[in-house]
């Protein structure tokens, strides 16, 4: 599979991109107590996405696995198989399905032809620089949504132009959400058109349902779960699974190499995975 988007042939179909998140980028409790470094905050927050050449048949081969574990007498009891429970029957998460289940949706994932894209940020970090801001601007109040806009921003950067029309669908956020999500695209957009001129008014559609709407957030939400591991826990052995399929991972708030982070890729590995 070759690694670059923009090296893919160019078609009238509109190219699709499943944009989900984990964490929920809260520093703050709702006395304006600063949570992160208390043990009630989380440490990362990460916005990521998948483009898939294969989906229509990634789509049939999870649709196979979830009736066979759903046949399947040893998960008979199980109450995520049951279809009340709006779970593993339903739909997969990787939350909440079973060790078991997990390692079968991997399986399934590595055969296919995806990308995963993601930008993490260290919740230390933006927590520093919000005291910082808050001390030059008293007036600014941080709001959860103005992180996860900038990481969308950052996540399409140069992303929205080697095709003439977008398909972006993100997992629900409501409504009002949606447009401005769309106004963020079309700012990365307009940010990178200087240096991608292939198709530099692409156009872009977006769309937000939830994810057991559609398998490709599913498949999101998987990959987002290995890197959210590899970094709360340090476990690598999942990351290391669909690292194949990485298209680049931007550690945002390691800025060590360049202000903008430091980028991952199938050619340079997040050090600590084997």
């Amino acid at each position: 599979m070759n690694s670059s988007p923009n090296a893919r042939s160019v078609s009238n179909v509109p190219h699709t991109y499943f944009v989900d998140e984990t964490g929920d980028g809260v520093i703050f409790d709702s006395k304006g107590r600063m949570l992160v470094g208390t043990g009630r905050a989380q440490d990362y927050f990460t916005v990521g996405m998948v483009e898939c050449r294969t989906l229509d048949a990634l789509t049939a081969d999870l649709a196979s696995l979830r009736a066979e574990l759903i046949a399947d007498p040893y998960f008979k009891n199980v109450p995520s198989m049951h279809p009340e429970a709006n779970k593993t029957a339903v739909f997969f998460h990787a939350k909440d399905d079973l060790p078991e289940v997990r390692r079968e949706v991997f399986k399934v994932v590595e055969r296919h032809d995806l990308l995963f894209h993601a930008v993490v940020r260290t919740m230390s970090a933006v927590a520093r620089m919000v005291r910082e801001r808050n001390e030059q601007d008293p007036a600014y109040r941080y709001h959860p949504t103005e992180l996860y806009d900038s990481a969308v921003r950052q996540l399409f950067d140069n992303k929205l132009h080697s095709q003439p029309a977008f398909d972006v669908v993100f997992a629900s956020r409501g409504k009002s959400r949606t447009n401005a999500l769309r106004a963020h695209l079309l700012k990365a957009q307009a940010a990178s058109q200087k240096t991608l001129r292939t198709f530099p008014n692409a156009g872009i559609s977006v769309k937000a349902m939830p994810s057991q709407n559609h398998i490709g957030l599913q498949v999101t939400d998987y990959c987002l779960w290995a890197l959210q591991r590899f970094f709360t826990k340090r476990e690598d052995r999942f990351l290391s699974l669909i690292w194949p399929k990485v298209g680049l991972i931007v550690d945002a708030d390691d800025t060590s190499e360049q202000p903008h982070g430091t980028h991952y890729s199938q050619n340079r590995i997040l050090p600590g995975i084997k």
